[in-house]
């Protein structure tokens, strides 16, 4: 009986011990999927990150010219003033030579003729009584331009009512 007795307390200590290495197992899983958890939201939001700054960067080339084109565009309506006033061939070529430049580096005019306004590519100077539907463009004012599709100018125009 005596060999009974020591051996209760022996089983009941591997018992123990066995729950012990369990909760820590459990508590080892647990901590390694939090771990795990954190790794993986770290690594998406450093890619996240890197697809951020490389839109970036592709924006800032895209649009590094802007400053430049809005320098140019005054010169621009200077000579299409000069070409309504004065037919020079010269000046034409000048002038030609110039927007084909302006257009390979992703200048474009804003459409308006016969065009609805839109505030977004439009600026309204003037509501004009005409025929045409309210909102309608009847004149353009001063061009509007586009650099790879992002609105650096809009067009001043008179509208409908």
């Amino acid at each position: 009986m005596n060999k009974d007795i020591n051996y209760i307390p022996e089983e009941e200590e591997n018992k123990n011990k066995i729950k012990k290495v369990k909760d820590k197992l459990k508590n080892c899983e647990k901590e390694r999927s939090e771990y795990l958890a954190g790794w993986q939201r770290a690594r998406a939001d450093l890619i996240n990150y890197k697809k951020e700054q490389e839109q970036k960067i592709a924006d800032y080339y895209r649009f590094a010219n802007e400053g430049l084109m809005l320098e140019i565009l005054p010169v621009l309506d200077s000579f299409e003033i000069a070409l309504k006033h004065q037919k020079d061939e010269g000046l034409q070529q000048v002038y030609n030579q110039l927007k084909i430049i302006l257009k390979n580096n992703g200048l474009e005019e804003i459409e308006t003729k016969d065009q609805e306004f839109n505030p977004e590519l439009h600026e309204s100077v003037e509501e004009v009584e005409s025929k045409k539907k309210p909102g309608i463009i009847i004149e353009e004012t001063q061009k509007g331009y586009k650099l790879k599709g992002k609105v650096i100018r809009a067009s001043k125009v008179k509208i409908s009512k």
